[in-house]
């Protein structure tokens, strides 16, 4: 599989069309969960809407993590996340090594738009 280099692919700085006119509104929306008081996406959905690896997302913000302060993205805590793994059912075998990071409105903006 390809992956794409998040914050210089020309395909994600030219607009949001390429996220919104493709996917229904209900896709994106299962796909948001309210943590800490906040509408979040996790790594792994917001990964997989732009077809690349969480791995490569998680590797394009640790080489910029200055763009991203706490209220733009934040690690789950165990709590958090085994909360969430009951409440939508992930599965633990076979699933993330690492506790997801969760990325506020302004958190994806910057993971996609910025350069």
């Amino acid at each position: 599989m390809e992956t794409k280099n998040l914050l210089d692919s020309p395909e994600t700085r030219s607009g949001q069309a390429a996220l919104s006119d493709n996917l229904p509104d209900e896709t994106v929306m299962n796909k948001i969960y309210y943590i800490r008081s906040q509408k979040v996406m996790l790594d792994k959905d917001l990964a997989n809407l732009y077809e690349v690896s969480t791995g490569r997302l998680n590797e394009q913000v640790k080489r910029n993590i200055k763009r991203f302060p706490s209220d733009f993205m934040f690690q789950l805590t165990e709590n958090e996340f085994g909360s969430l793994i009951s409440q939508i059912a992930i599965s633990k075998r076979g699933g993330t090594r690492k506790l997801p990071l969760a990325f506020t409105e302004q958190g994806i903006a910057m993971a996609f738009w910025s350069t």
